[in-house]
């Protein structure tokens, strides 16, 4: 795992034990971010236009006693598959283990507090409507949220009602970052119906940790990314929600899938359903070649 220096701006690695407290950062991305190509010069880095996202979470991680950093535009060495991939399966975990992440949200002004957003510009954020802010957003113990002039605007403690609001996600399961895996898998799914990804695999590669599973990147395999997401979910949990989607999309959906959904979006509508904690089955819900085997009480 690669971390800033908060006071030099270097990058060092840690492994296991080694790694030292650290805060971590969710933001969208935008034009000029800096790579960890362009980390290898640090003078040039310090050009690109958003080189001040590297310096306010310095800033802000030494107001936390904090000496580093993680930030993953930089932090991460894209140009590798390999480690790309074990990246992203690692990412939960270290959003999970920071000791604060700062919820950077560039389109709420300045001049906007929680006390005065009259037009409501942190329920419109942009940071709302992506999958991967999905689990930047519940996996730390504390997140933090930051206008465009890094000026603070509350935690999500105390905005905990307002983000339920805007994100569908119950307020119970905002208040620890352990009880939102007590909800059930299609709950679970529908919090990240409406959100967005550059990538369509990346609309199941975005949601591994929030159901606790691995699986390798297969770029170019389209929505058969979100299948194999199931798949893996069927081999950790006897949760028949998962089962439980809709399709709006007349005449669009992909039969290929079978019992399985081709997209979150088929979730939307499943927010409500329970885990059934008192349905036990002799015979799991079980992946093979032919597709899913199921047993069910008629």
């Amino acid at each position: 795992m690669r971390l800033i220096n908060t006071s030099t701006y270097e990058m060092n690695e840690f492994e296991g034990r080694d790694i030292p407290e650290y805060a971590i950062l969710s933001h969208t991305w935008g034009e000029g971010e800096v790579t960890f190509t362009d980390y290898d010069n640090l003078e040039y880095a310090r050009t690109r236009p958003a080189f001040h996202k590297v310096e306010h979470s310095c800033r802000l991680a030494n107001e936390h006693r904090l000496n580093w950093v993680w930030i993953d535009t930089c932090c991460i060495d894209k140009r590798s598959s390999a480690e790309l991939s074990e990246a992203i399966n690692s990412m939960f975990a270290w959003y999970r283990k920071s000791a604060v992440c700062f919820a950077y949200l560039s389109d709420v002004p300045a001049h906007v507090t929680a006390e005065n957003d009259s037009g409501n510009t942190f329920e419109r954020s942009r940071w709302f409507t992506r999958g991967w802010t999905l689990q930047e957003l519940l996996a730390p113990e504390n997140v933090v949220f930051y206008g465009t002039a890094w000026t603070e605007y509350g935690t999500r403690q105390q905005l905990r009602g307002r983000i339920s609001a805007i994100t569908n996600i119950n307020e119970v399961a905002l208040e620890s970052r352990s009880t939102f895996k007590l909800y059930s898998v299609a709950s679970r799914m529908s919090w990240a119906a409406q959100r967005q990804t550059k990538r369509v695999e990346d609309r199941a590669y975005c949601l591994l940790g929030i159901f606790e599973v691995n699986m390798p990147l297969l770029y170019g395999e389209g929505e058969r990314a979100f299948i194999r997401l199931q798949e893996e979910i069927l081999r950790e949990t006897d949760d028949q929600s998962i089962f439980a989607w809709e399709c709006e999309e007349s005449g669009r959906r992909s039969f290929l899938s079978g019992l399985l959904a081709a997209s979150p979006a088929y979730f939307a509508g499943s927010n409500h359903l329970m885990r059934g904690w008192r349905v036990r089955n002799d015979i799991p819900p079980t992946v093979t070649s032919r597709g899913v085997r199921i047993k069910c009480p008629l």
